[in-house]
């Protein structure tokens, strides 16, 4: 019997860190300081999915298109009023489909100052596909967001999350400066691949600091979770605040479904209003911080091929 047909728990020594090893957090690319003397960087993201939480699932609610829609009518545009009365930069991580359904947003959000990056083609999931599938969309999405938006993406988070096998070496081969769609860490690092560096910076997301976990739900299914939103600014909150007590990075994920309307846009509101009240903080894209890391740590980026 092979080893990968075995239980995990009878799996040698081998198995279990092959397994581990295929993508590992790296060394820490936790900067020394921030720019301009900043205590802490804010990295503020908002995944724009809009219609493509329902088609990636087939598009047989009409109802959950619409809250899609939503989401590209109502709630990114309340969010961008929201960073421009701020004067903060943010990152928008939106499927290619989605840029076509709501094609002025990508524009809008470039005009704007933010910066627009890959967030799959429909958002599929990547486990289930194959490396050249995987490949064909993440490559076709650059491209329509570049179309769209007049500039190439620098950086992707997967859709839901899903970090395939194969993930990695699409990053890679592409050039790309970071992903965002893992969980090793609070701060930056680099990603390493079956053990080796790979010159990719990791942004890393949780579900802690992801408005879906708290206000997500599926009428026809069993997903009711239901969080106040006082109680969710509480939580982000905390987390900025502990971020700015270390020193570090506080990444926050936002969907403009969730997040966008009238009775939850104050969360936004309020968590950029106490980052500035504390005085020493860098509101910056993703791009700009994994730049800026990758910069102190002498990083060299992943060439494309």
């Amino acid at each position: 019997m092979s080893e990968d047909a075995l239980a995990p728990w009878a799996w040698p020594e081998t198995t279990w860190r092959r397994v581990v090893g295929k993508v590992r957090a790296g060394r820490s690319l936790a900067p020394a300081a921030w720019p301009g003397g900043a205590r802490c960087a804010v990295a503020l993201s908002f995944d724009s999915d809009h219609e493509t939480i329902e088609l990636r699932n087939g598009g047989k609610s009409l109802g959950r298109i619409s809250q899609g829609q939503y989401g590209g009518r109502r709630g990114s545009p309340r969010i961008l009023d929201c960073l421009e009365r701020h004067g903060v930069p943010a990152s928008f991580f939106m499927p290619a489909v989605a840029a076509m359904l709501n094609p002025d947003e990508p524009k809008r959000v470039v005009s704007s100052g933010h910066e627009l990056a890959i967030h799959s083609w429909i958002h599929e999931l990547n486990g289930p596909l194959g490396y050249d599938v995987e490949r064909d969309l993440t490559l076709r999405a650059a491209d329509v967001l570049e179309r769209l938006s007049g500039v190439r993406p620098v950086g992707m988070r997967t859709a839901s999350w899903d970090f395939s096998p194969h993930t990695l070496r699409i990053v890679r081969e592409m050039g790309l400066l970071y992903d965002s769609s893992l969980m090793g860490d609070d701060e930056p690092y680099e990603l390493l691949e079956d053990d080796q560096p790979t010159g990719v910076v990791e942004l890393p997301v949780e579900w802690i600091r992801d408005d879906a976990v708290y206000f997500n739900m599926d009428r026809g299914g069993t997903l009711r979770p239901y969080t106040s939103p006082d109680a969710v600014l509480s939580i982000f909150a905390r987390e900025l605040d502990m971020a700015h007590a270390e020193g570090g990075l506080f990444l926050l994920t936002m969907h403009p479904h969730h997040s966008g309307h009238r009775s939850r846009i104050f969360i936004l509101d309020e968590i950029i209003r106490m980052a500035k009240a504390k005085g020493d903080v860098w509101f910056a894209t993703h791009a700009d911080v994994a730049r800026y890391c990758a910069g102190q740590a002498k990083l060299t980026p992943p060439a494309a091929v």
